[in-house]
């Protein structure tokens, strides 16, 4: 009775609520891009189609389920699927050119009261999956409830709080209603993200969303799988039958026929496929490769194009990860003694070429990075929140990481900073050179390594395993193949591990997942486990902020109290991005600031194919 009443409640403020009408969505309501937009402003609304693109991975796979916690997802294995406001191949964003923007795909358009109480899509009536099924708003409201039920659990914990009830109004609309009480930040473009899955082959298959399988269902997207070749490749061939073709918002993109994915055990056999030509496209990440190893004929001789392109977007904050469910890592004062292994500037310039800046920020470089000690509205806003604010945070200036000699690797004014703060935590140094506690345990911490990475990573590990041997701590480098490393890294079975969280420009319910304490224990986002009432806090008060200016002020706060909370050493960052292929592609000349796009809306020149063909550059 309760449940009716409140809902009823709802029902009349609905009535005195003014509706917005619109073929897209932002929380501030700004669009860039009008409802009669022909295409977005970066794309090449005559690129040709056709081609292969042809690209490389590492490790292993034995699932072309992503969603599940079960296997290892087959790469670019969510490329099938459409949702309601759409995104670019690969998950890149669409459009590029612009922030927390979204627009329709498979909706023609979005309906919520100004309070965004809920929300209403209007689908496309012609709208189909890849076996030519309708999608309906059944799919949606199933997809929804698959992903509650069998989907990810710190997603699933999240979205049962916010998204208390769906209903779906008739075959091409469907209504999302949000629990009162909570800021409405991200509820509209949560539920338009949902991956439209088909009801229908779900019920007659009998398939589960947590399952590891091989098997798919019809996704509504332009891609769809053609081929796969357990721990060897992956071919999607481009759906001859899409129907969203002529839409706006597809003019210019998903431009190759065929994206085919080729997979290798180590770094150095998938760049000498490269170099062969078994694929045609590479993203570099090895900066020693990048300096050293593109020097072979096919580069001298332009059927290699090796191209910078700027990257827009804030770097991703990597780096080594502390999992603070280890008692060990809880001392704040073990992890900054840690920290001080870590000579950026040795391993920039000895294993890096010198081709990187240091990272300091989760929004390095953008005007969200918070710096000196907090001021204006930033200070403003941290004084609301009271007691929950530790009180440096208040009057300390950000914290950056430090400094190192680059001469040699062990910096000794860092070893002896290091040795006091370990003195200080109860960690004192033997006779032997050993760090133990009072009980006599040593301290020991192992590292978890993917052995299919990079050899520089490798490297750049090794070495600072070196730095924390010479301070006395017995460090344990943990080498495992793929499958192990991801069974292991879900299972947080590590004490430190490389790998990254996700940067932001803006706020959303995201970030509890990501950061918030909500569902630290065991969320595949945070790493490191961390729970933090002042980070909890402060998202949470992010996500009332009325204006982008009010927005902006806390979301510098929180780069401010994440640094603070010191969870990860931050190592490195490129604010380009390194590529390299075989010149048989194009790009558009303005590169849009938030995704590259190479398998969204670069296109395949045959002309300049059939060149590399005839000079024996490709097979």
């Amino acid at each position: 009775m309760a449940t009716a009443a409140l809902w009823g409640a709802d029902l009349r403020a609905e009535e005195h609520a003014p509706i917005v009408k619109s073929h897209g969505y932002s929380f501030y309501g700004n669009l860039t891009y009008p409802a009669d937009y022909p295409h977005f402003d970066y794309v090449n609304p005559d690129a040709p189609k056709g081609g292969e693109i042809s690209i490389s991975t590492l490790g292993t796979f034995d699932s072309m389920n992503p969603y599940s916690r079960k296997g290892r997802g087959g790469a670019l294995s969510t490329i099938m699927y459409e949702s309601l406001l759409g995104e670019g191949v690969g998950g890149e964003s669409a459009p590029a050119d612009v922030y927390s923007e979204y627009y329709c795909l498979l909706c023609e358009s979005v309906e919520y009261p100004e309070t965004k109480d809920w929300v209403i899509f209007n689908m496309r009536p012609d709208a189909k999956f890849s076996n030519g099924d309708p999608v309906t708003a059944y799919d949606i409201e199933f997809s929804h409830n698959l992903l509650l039920d069998q989907g990810l659990q710190s997603y699933a914990e999240a979205v049962r709080k916010r998204i208390p009830k769906v209903e779906v109004l008739d075959d091409h609309r469907i209504k999302f209603y949000f629990t009162e009480g909570l800021s409405r930040r991200s509820m509209i473009e949560q539920v338009g993200f949902v991956p439209a899955w088909s009801k229908k082959w779900y019920e007659e298959s009998g398939a589960r969303l947590d399952e590891s399988r091989l098997e798919t269902s019809p996704g509504s997207g332009p891609y769809m799988i053609e081929t796969v070749d357990v721990n060897r490749r992956i071919v999607y061939k481009r759906n001859p039958d899409y129907w969203g073709n002529d839409l706006p918002f597809n003019v210019g993109r998903n431009n190759f026929d065929r994206i085919r994915v080729e997979y290798f055990g180590d770094e150095n056999s998938a760049f000498e496929a490269f170099k062969s030509g078994e694929y045609t496209y590479r993203n570099e990440g090895n900066s020693k490769q990048w300096a050293t190893a593109y020097d072979f004929p096919k580069v001298a001789d332009g059927y290699v194009v090796k191209e910078e392109i700027p990257d827009g977007s804030p770097p991703a904050p990597s780096g080594i990860v502390f999992n603070l469910g280890r008692e060990v890592m809880q001392d704040k004062r073990v992890r900054e003694a840690i920290s001080l292994a870590f000579n950026f500037e040795w391993t920039n310039e000895s294993l890096q070429y010198g081709l990187f800046k240091q990272r300091a920020s989760f929004t390095q470089d953008t005007p969200l990075m918070a710096a000196g000690a907090p001021q204006g509205a930033e200070l403003a806003f941290l004084q609301e929140l009271g007691d929950v604010i530790d009180p440096e945070l208040l009057t300390e200036e950000a914290r950056m990481p430090h400094t190192s000699g680059a001469a040699r690797l062990l910096d000794r004014r860092n070893a002896r900073a290091a040795s006091k703060l370990l003195d200080e935590a109860g960690w004192p140094v033997g006779d032997d050179g050993k760090r133990r506690n009072a009980e006599g345990e040593p301290l020991r911490v192992t590292f978890l390594l993917n052995s299919a990475g990079s050899a520089t990573l490798s490297a750049v590990v090794e070495n600072f395993m070196s730095n924390l041997t010479a301070f006395g701590i017995e460090a344990v480098l943990e080498r495992v193949d793929s499958s192990q490393y991801t069974a292991r890294e879900r299972d947080r079975d590590y004490d430190l591990v490389y790998d990254q969280y996700a940067s932001f420009l803006g706020t959303g319910t995201g970030l509890a997942q990501r950061y918030g304490s909500e569902a630290a224990s065991f969320s595949l986002f945070n790493p490191a486990g961390l729970a933090s009432p002042m980070v909890d806090a402060i998202i949470e008060a992010s996500l009332q902020a009325d204006t982008r200016e009010e927005e902006d002020a806390a979301l510098m706060a929180l780069d401010r109290a994440l640094r603070h909370e010191f969870f990860i050493i931050p190592t490195w960052y490129n604010d380009v991005y390194w590529t390299a292929y075989y010149d048989q592609y194009d790009h558009p000349k303005d590169q849009p600031a938030y995704a590259l796009g190479y398998l969204d809306f670069w296109w395949y020149d045959a002309e300049k194919a059939e060149k590399l063909r005839a000079a024996g550059a490709l097979r």
